[in-house]
């Protein structure tokens, strides 16, 4: 038996007036989750749990199958651990976005414009932290390159429990009232505005017509994380397949093998299609499970693209989950799927929501009528099946 867990991050949304009222889940051409759907379990399920926040950080740890309450330290610490970076016991790494702020006014009375500064390249990206780093760099203090706009900073000795607001929280929005209130971290996010906005790297994007990456922004603090080995909880091993450093994170960790896939980016552009087939390549080759991510349903819902994240659900399903299974089918191998959501990203917010999310559930041995024509946010809840607990889903996915 074979074990996949699709994960399409932000995938789950409400409905929308620009769409008759149905969600992207509802109106995505997506014939092969919907034939699962008809042949499988649908319910909702709560991955966030109660006084968390709704990241992609704790969605993700209980789609994966552990309870976010007893093995979360925090975002960055998960990132840090995918780009490589070394922490000791006492220091805390910070998710250091580059963003685009507006140009008028002192720090505060700017707005929020991109928190993703236009999808800045990572080779941009990098010689802009390279300047932060150069201008901050103490023995507490030290920044780190990621990818695109994703990168970090670690404080030795640094504080934990500060409340920090992400960036995609506060789109379009005056950052008055979401800064800091830790002088230091406010302090390096004021200067870090004075050091990027002329950097030359940020003239030839503007003169570009793109977004300058003018701020750094601090938030999703933490420190290093302790999460058990994915084998020896649940007896199988597993591989990861994403393209952020996130889930790459949560999979070291996990000590699941991490797998790259050339030209996977995060978004839209994405290479669907590859990670289908490294995926299919990966337990055909030994692997018991894969996890693939998909983050371009949420970008596409931070940055309030409708069409963008109806696109994103019908690719995973065009390149991803149907020659994946035709494939396993061909190999003759039984598997069991679970297709889910790790938090809605809806369109009308552009951030994450705690909401329940709709799972789906499929085994190739225990198939039966549901009727249930499609997987969508209102069939999973008209099954009145309900989860409290999200990790809870892995042991249903491996028959336990």
């Amino acid at each position: 038996m074979k074990y996949i867990v699709m994960l399409g991050d932000g995938m789950a949304d409400y409905p929308i007036e620009a769409l008759g009222g149905k969600t992207p889940l509802q109106v995505a051409k997506k014939p092969h989750i919907d034939s699962l759907a008809q042949r499988g379990r649908l319910g909702m399920v709560k991955t966030v749990p109660d006084g968390m926040k709704p990241g992609s950080d704790v969605a993700n740890l209980a789609a994966m199958g552990y309870d976010p309450k007893s093995c979360y330290t925090g975002r960055s610490p998960l990132e840090a651990v995918s780009m490589g970076i070394k922490m000791s016991d006492v220091d805390v790494a910070f998710r250091c976005n580059l963003v685009t702020l507006s140009e008028e006014g002192g720090y505060g009375q700017k707005a929020m414009l991109d928190y993703s500064s236009g999808e800045i390249t990572t080779a941009e990206a990098a010689e802009l932290v390279k300047a932060v780093d150069e201008a901050f760099h103490t023995a507490e203090l030290s920044f780190h390159p990621g990818i695109s706009y994703r990168h970090c900073m670690i404080w030795h000795g640094g504080p934990v429990g500060l409340g920090l607001t992400p960036p995609h929280d506060i789109s379009d929005r005056k950052i008055e009232g979401y800064l800091p209130e830790n002088p230091v971290v406010l302090d390096l996010m004021r200067r870090s505005y004075d050091i990027l906005k002329d950097h030359p790297v940020n003239q030839a994007r503007k003169a570009r017509g793109l977004n300058p990456a003018n701020s750094i922004w601090l938030w999703g603090e933490g420190t290093r994380p302790s999460i058990s080995c994915f084998a020896d909880t649940y007896g199988v091993n597993g591989s990861v397949i994403s393209a952020v450093d996130l889930i790459k994170g949560i999979g070291i960790c996990a000590g699941m093998k991490v797998i790259e896939v050339e030209g996977a980016t995060g978004n839209i552009d994405t290479n669907f299609r590859g990670k289908g087939e490294a995926a299919l390549q990966a337990l055909l080759e030994g692997q018991d499970l894969v996890y693939i991510h998909v983050e371009a349903p949420d970008e596409c819902g931070h940055h309030g693209d409708l069409e963008g994240k109806i696109r994103a659900i019908e690719m995973i399903d065009e390149q991803i989950v149907g020659p994946l299974l035709e494939g396993l089918k061909e190999a003759g191998e039984d598997y069991s799927i679970l297709v889910m959501p790790d938090h809605p990203t809806p369109i009308a917010v552009k951030t994450h929501v705690s909401d329940p999310v709709p799972y789906l559930l499929y085994r190739s041995t225990g198939e039966a009528v549901s009727g249930i024509q499609a997987y969508t946010e209102e069939t999973a809840a008209g099954t009145g099946i309900y989860g409290d607990h999200g990790y809870e889903l892995m042991k249903q996915l491996l028959g336990r």
